[in-house]
This record gives structure tokens, sequence and C-alpha cells, in this order.
């Protein structure tokens, strides 16, 4: 009998920012089932302490339980940090399940480590496919599914890709999108916040541009074609640039400070920005250039054009149901087609569109899967 009523423990893993506001969720629909345990292992792949705790802070996240303080490092090195650091948590736990999320190191070295101690893994946010393997978050994707045991997905074409790979259907939930309940959870209080007033902005349209991806800002040559391009957009509207910690580095390198005040004028480069500031202004948005996979799911639910600066996305139903458009990196195509998002926008407002279950209530179907199939 004491066996039966033992409460389940469950570990959620978080690592960089974009996990947080998918994991946060569920975090909290767990929280409510008495059955269950949960502990939040932050790995610390996001080193950046500062914006770490703006995203806990904003997302009202407790402080993590246990804190692997991995920080940067090659892919390779990364990845076997957290699994040496990872393991011994899950030696002296012992916990009932591990919950991964995305596609970072993180979430790839925590469902090894636990696949090999025999520990069941769900992964969030399972099947999305690039098809580009030369994406280091492709190969975190490829892998993390095949050891999972529960996979939760955002869309149908995921279910397909895992089918398509071999995984049992039994193993596949199509749950819908927790960033998204995350979004509709703080989108009032974002709201408040005013902050392109605070830029200085008032009622001016306006742009924003972000960038991490090593093969838009490692490369200085891919860099500055962005930039040029960006540079012209703001002749017709200001820009803002909010600068990832990974790619401040990148600008100094480029000596972006040095360039001629007429390039630069109408790009407005700010400090990181937490998850309310940037939700808060990315809403009265006229158009988004990014190369971020979540941005491209958050502008499709608020009705923003969004110009991804990538040759493909793993998120497709972006772009089919949503406001997303691929345009890589040629300077000329992203003027072209961002001139063209702008001038329509004069006269048409983009509705917002809801691809299924991205209603704000995945991470209640994650909790209610949970609670069924794992061993009461």
């Amino acid at each position: 009998m004491k066996s039966e009523c033992r409460k389940r423990k469950i570990i959620i893993v978080v690592g960089a920012r974009p996990n947080f506001m998918k994991a946060a969720p569920v975090y909290y629909e767990l929280k409510k089932i008495d059955r269950f345990r949960v502990k939040i292992v932050h790995t610390g792949q996001h080193y950046d302490k500062e914006m770490s705790a703006f995203f806990f802070r904003d997302l009202g996240l407790p402080r993590p339980d246990i804190y692997l303080k991995v920080g940067s490092a090659t892919h390779g090195l990364q990845t076997a940090l957290i699994m040496e650091r990872f393991e011994p948590v899950l030696i002296r736990e012992r916990p009932d399940l591990v919950i991964v999320v995305g596609d970072v190191n993180s979430t790839l070295a925590c469902a090894l480590t636990a696949a090999k101690l025999c520990i069941p893994v769900a992964h969030i946010e399972a099947g999305l496919r690039s098809f580009d393997r030369t994406m280091p978050e492709e190969i975190n994707r490829l892998l993390t599914d095949q050891i999972s045991d529960f996979l939760f997905t955002t869309c149908k074409d995921a279910n397909k890709n895992l089918l398509h790979e071999g995984i049992v259907e039994h193993k596949i939930f199509f749950v819908g999108n927790t960033m998204i309940d995350t979004l509709v959870k703080h989108l009032s209080v974002a709201r408040k916040l005013k902050v392109r007033e605070k830029l200085g902005l008032g009622r001016v349209r306006y742009g924003i541009l972000t960038l991490h991806r090593p093969s838009n800002v490692d490369d200085k040559r891919v860099f500055q074609k962005i930039l040029n391009a960006v540079s012209n957009i703001s002749r017709i509207m200001p820009i803002v640039f909010p600068v990832h910690p990974r790619t401040e580095n990148f600008l100094a390198d480029i000596q972006f400070l040095h360039y001629d005040d007429e390039f630069k004028k109408g790009i407005m480069v700010t400090k990181p920005l937490g998850y309310l500031e940037f939700l808060s202004l990315m809403d009265k948005a006229t158009i988004v250039l990014t190369d971020s996979g979540g941005i491209q799911e958050e502008t499709t639910i608020l009705g923003i054009p969004c110009l991804t600066l990538r040759q493909n996305t793993e998120r497709p139903i972006t772009i089919t149901q949503g406001t997303n458009i691929l345009v890589g990196t040629d300077p000329a195509k992203i003027f072209r087609v961002a001139n063209k998002v702008i001038l329509k926008s004069r006269t048409k407002q983009n509705k917002p569109r809801r691809p299924k279950y991205w209603d704000g209530r995945a991470a209640k179907r994650i909790a209610q899967i949970l609670t069924n199939k794992l061993e009461k």
C-alpha cells in the first residue's frame, strides 16, 4: 500500500532562455498534482546570470533546486560537462521521470544521462525538424527523440516526422505549444509595461531585430550583410536591436560602434530585455526580423509579420498557418520582402491565427497525460 501512495519525483531540466518559457507552465501544472514532487535543475548553459535571473523573475519561477553551473564552452565540452554534473544528481535524487525541453545542449545531455540510468525521459517540443544537420540543434532534436519515452509535440507535422523516423505511435502525444501557454498568461501584464514609450518610440511604427545563431553572428561576412539590409530598412522605420549576450562580442568585433552615423541612425541598439519587456515591445512592432525559433511562434500568435533570417525552419507551421517568411541572409531579398511587408501593413492588419492546441492549455494536457501514464 505504501508503494502505491509514494509520490513520484519529477525533475524538469532548463538550461537556456527558451527553455524557461516552455518549462514554466509545465512546472506549475505538475505542482498542482499532489502525487508529484517536482524539482527544477538549471544546468547553467545560459551563462549570463543577470539575464537568467530576469527570466526566472518574469515567469514567477522559484530558484532552481539544483544549479549545475556549467557555463559557456564548445558543444562537445559543454555537453560532456552537463552529463558529468547531472549524473550524480540523478543517482542521488532517483527521479521517476526527467523532463527536457527544446533543442539545446542541455536537452540532449540530460536526456542521454537519464536514459543510460534507465530513468524515463519526456521531451517537450519533440519532432521538430529543419532537416539541416549542420545545425547543432537538429542533432540534439534527433537524438533526444530517439531515447525519450514521452514525446510531446506542438503540431501534427512533428508527429509525422517522429513516425517516419520509427518512433512508436504510443509514445507520441500531440499537446500543443507550452511557449504559447506562457505568452497567453503574461501578455496582459507585458502590455502594461509600455516598453516602446520608455524607449522613446511613442506611437512611431518600428521593427525589431534579434540575432544569436552562430551561422549569422560568427561569420563576419554574413553578419555585415544582415546589418546592411537592416540599415536600409531603418531608413523606412526605426529598428530596435536588443543585443543577445552572444551577439555583443561580435558587434564589437566588426566595430559596429565605429560605423558612420548615417548607417546606424535608425538602428537602436539596446541591452538584452527580460521576457516581459521583450513581449511588450514585440506586441506593438510592425515587423520582426529574427533567427530565433520561438519568436517565429510568438509572432504567429500576435499576428506580427516575421522575417526569419535563415535558409530553413523547424517550425513550418509558422509559415503555412502563421506570419513567418523565410528570407535567408541575402541583403537585397531581406530589404525587398521587408519593404513589401511594411507597405502592406499600412493598409492591412494581420489577424492572429492559432494553430490547433496553441491555446494556452498545452501544459494541462501534458500534466493529465503524465498523471494517467506514470505508474500509480
